[in-house]
């Protein structure tokens, strides 16, 4: 039951990661957002990135075989990355509509489903 908590947790963490490192790109399209200097994008970013913390640290702690988890820390990170990307890409494709899923991006999926598994094999 812990890898599941660990993947639903993670999927949280990389919204708000998601959110923070590439969600300024769309807001920029606001009036008041587009006025902020740097400092104030970057100090915003980091506010948001604070949740993406709350929720992946307890999802590597939880996850992590070291602490009674089900996973290795190759495994984390494996499943992690597959999270980042799968979040990734959702949000692109539906906050920024002018960016293409293309057959190669099919594959490259393939290819990351086909890492998970070749990390969990015995």
């Amino acid at each position: 039951m812990s890898i599941f908590y660990t993947i639903i947790l993670l999927i949280v963490s990389n919204v708000f990661m998601t959110f923070a490192w590439y969600g300024h790109l769309k807001f920029n399209s606001m009036s008041w957002f587009h006025s902020l200097p740097l400092i104030g994008v970057i100090l915003i970013s980091w506010a948001i990135a604070f949740f993406e913390y709350c929720f992946q640290v307890p999802a590597n702690r939880i996850g992590y075989i070291g602490n009674g988890g089900p996973m290795t820390l190759i495994q984390l990170k494996v499943i992690q990355e597959v999270v980042s990307l799968s979040v990734f890409t959702l949000f692109t494709l539906l906050v920024f509509r002018t960016e293409q899923f293309k057959w190669n991006h099919i594959l490259a999926f393939i290819f990351l489903i086909m890492a998970v598994y070749l990390v969990f094999k015995k």
